[in-house]
């Protein structure tokens, strides 16, 4: 089964960290590049960052900038997001996505395979 799982989503006080993973199976990663998304309730959905699958390019939202760190590892198959200095407004369910073309995740949002999402609170 083609999937992607994210996990490591959580409850969080302002300030604090968590690691997301963007697990795949039954494809492998390596041709893909990878974005992260995120959507908070009432709003529309949101690029926080991404990956390209050849040379590591990364990008951030400028929300973001600076606090989070997008990587990936493709002997584990799997695509993480460090995030640092968490802040309220940072609270929404996060979403990975897979897409065979940086352009195509990165600008257009568009992907091949999407994740169920994991959810991210941050609060005191």
């Amino acid at each position: 089964q083609v999937q992607l799982v994210e996990s490591g989503g959580g409850l969080v006080q302002p300030g604090g960290s968590l690691r997301l993973s963007c697990a795949a199976s039954g494809f492998t990663l390596d041709y893909y590049a990878i974005g992260w998304f995120r959507q908070a309730p009432g709003k529309e959905r949101e690029g926080v960052s991404c990956i390209s699958s050849s040379d590591g390019t990364t990008f951030y939202a400028d929300s973001v900038k600076g606090r989070f760190t997008i990587s990936r590892d493709n002997a584990k198959n799997t695509v993480y997001l460090q995030m640092n200095s968490l802040k309220p407004e940072d609270t929404a369910v996060y979403y990975c996505a897979a897409a065979l073309g940086l352009f195509r995740v990165c600008v257009s949002g568009a992907g091949d395979y999407w994740g169920q999402g994991t959810q991210v609170t941050v609060s005191s």
